[in-house]
């Protein structure tokens, strides 16, 4: 009786400081904010090209188009940049392809305002990567020190490139990184190196304060839910091997964390987060 009471109080006592450890661990975090921002409205006529075959022909979507502002003790980073502000416009674009109508509804600087930023409060900028629903007003975080896997800046900035963003040629304080990528020192905000859509595609985990769980932002790793149940690799993506290691690596870091997943261009993930983060 005595060596199971004895057993009973040291289990107790086991448990009580790892309690206490994850309460101090909890209370030493920096006070880490998240604002989701939509950077515009991308209606797809031909969701197959979201595909490596026939899987969507003749289907179509309604893509959101969000892009993060993380606010740190340290300092302040913004997370993608939304459609180009010539985009906001009373009716959808029709881009010369014939696969998006796009739309962006409102410039960088009135939607900060709504959230109490402005342009020149961020330290640091990053792209999940650089294609033109990404890099829209870019331009105006010049400012900042932009973030960019070396591999990805080298494709669309370096003297190498054959086609450079005015929106990115604008940026001209560079941190090239090789990798994933620690952004504050601390965990709480961290670039996950995750190549495959392009070159240099990363996603971006953030520890929010106040949140269960922390938030995997997935860049265009994925773009729909189906995507990710199914592993679907669009048709124009650098390397459909390096996707799928890539959804891999992903969500086996998203297991590791217990994240909630956020898909950056879909609705249904946009109002999951807009609705955990008034709670």
């Amino acid at each position: 009786m005595k060596k199971i009471l004895f057993l009973f109080l040291a289990i107790s006592i086991v448990s009580c400081k790892k309690s206490e450890k994850k309460e101090v661990e909890k209370a030493s975090k920096p006070d880490v904010k998240l604002y989701q921002l939509v950077g515009g409205s991308i209606f797809v006529k031909k969701l197959e090209v979201f595909s490596q075959d026939t899987t969507y022909t003749g289907q179509t979507k309604q893509f959101t188009n969000a892009y993060y502002v993380i606010s740190h003790p340290k300092g302040n980073l913004m997370w993608d940049a939304g459609l180009p502000e010539e985009l906001v416009l009373p009716e959808p674009y029709d881009e010369p392809s014939g696969v998006y109508a796009v739309k962006r509804p409102d410039s960088l600087i009135y939607q900060l305002k709504s959230i109490g930023f402005n342009i020149d409060d961020f330290k640091y900028f990053a792209m999940s990567h650089s294609h033109f629903d990404h890099t829209g007003h870019a331009n105006y975080m010049k400012d900042a020190t932009w973030i960019v896997q070396e591999n990805e800046y080298n494709s669309v900035a370096g003297d190498s490139a054959k086609v450079k963003n005015p929106a990115i040629a604008a940026l001209l304080k560079v941190e090239k990184i090789n990798g994933d990528h620690d952004v504050f020192g601390d965990g709480t905000v961290v670039i996950k190196y995750m190549p495959g859509h392009t070159i240099g595609h990363q996603v971006l985990y953030v520890e929010v304060a106040g949140l269960e769980k922390p938030v995997l932002l997935t860049g265009d790793l994925y773009h729909f839910e189906e995507n990710r149940t199914h592993k679907g690799v669009p048709s124009f993506n650098y390397d459909v091997k390096q996707t799928l290691e890539s959804m891999d690596t992903f969500e086996a870091f998203a297991k590791e964390k217990n994240a909630e997943v956020i898909i950056q261009h879909s609705p249904i993930a946009f109002e999951k987060l807009e609705k955990l983060l008034k709670i």
